[in-house]
């Protein structure tokens, strides 16, 4: 069984992936619905799937599939794919799987670690998928974005990212940007999304 320890600062710093895991993780218990937005080799996938348990539910998202098998794997290693749909699509695509409220998002931008680096995600079909996250997220929900910015097309796809955020609605999302000052030029940063008001409010200032 995958066994979720508790996860404090002295752990994360200096790893964008288990701080973002852990912003959604306070909000998440069983019976949950949670969104891994880019499934990759399935570790906030699992996250996600232990946390919410059998009575809840985990869609996973991903272009490539051998990123999904992989996932599966994974999941059935630990006894945790009866609660989880993995989807071969992108994440622009959401709105045509997810008809429920949703708890929380998790996104991981960029390219498949060990996969082709030619396969990235994108500033259009990223805020196109971020946008139906913030029309899904259910008051309280959270979103969590780690967004890498070495490899070729970053560039665009974090300033879009980013300037998506900060123009959300103060009174209808709490948005935070979390970036490392004491390492390379080109760590990660993340973004959290936090929706503080009812599903009728406007998301636009």
């Amino acid at each position: 069984m995958y066994n979720k320890r508790p996860v404090n600062f002295a752990n994360v710093r200096g790893n964008a992936v288990l701080l973002g895991q852990q912003f959604v993780g306070e909000v998440l218990h069983k019976g949950c619905v949670a969104v891994d937005a880019t499934a990759g080799n399935g570790y906030d996938t699992l996250y996600l799937a232990n946390l919410v348990g059998i009575s809840g539910k985990v869609y996973a998202f991903d272009v490539q599939q051998a990123a999904l098998d992989v996932t599966a794997r994974r999941l059935t290693q630990f006894g945790l794919d009866k609660n989880v749909q993995l989807i071969h699509d992108g994440h622009e695509k959401m709105d045509m799987y997810i008809n429920t409220p949703v708890d929380a998002f998790i996104f991981n931008l960029g390219y498949l670690p060990g996969g082709d680096h030619d396969i990235i995600t994108r500033s259009q079909t990223t805020t196109r998928a971020l946008q139906i996250a913030l029309e899904l997220l259910k008051p309280g929900g959270r979103i969590s974005l780690v967004v890498y910015t070495g490899h070729c097309g970053a560039g665009e796809e974090s300033r879009a990212v980013e300037e998506m955020a900060a123009g959300l609605n103060p009174l209808v999302f709490g948005v935070l940007k979390v970036a490392f000052i004491n390492k390379s030029v080109a760590a990660p940063f993340l973004i959290f999304i936090e929706r503080v008001k009812k599903e009728n409010e406007s998301l636009a200032p």
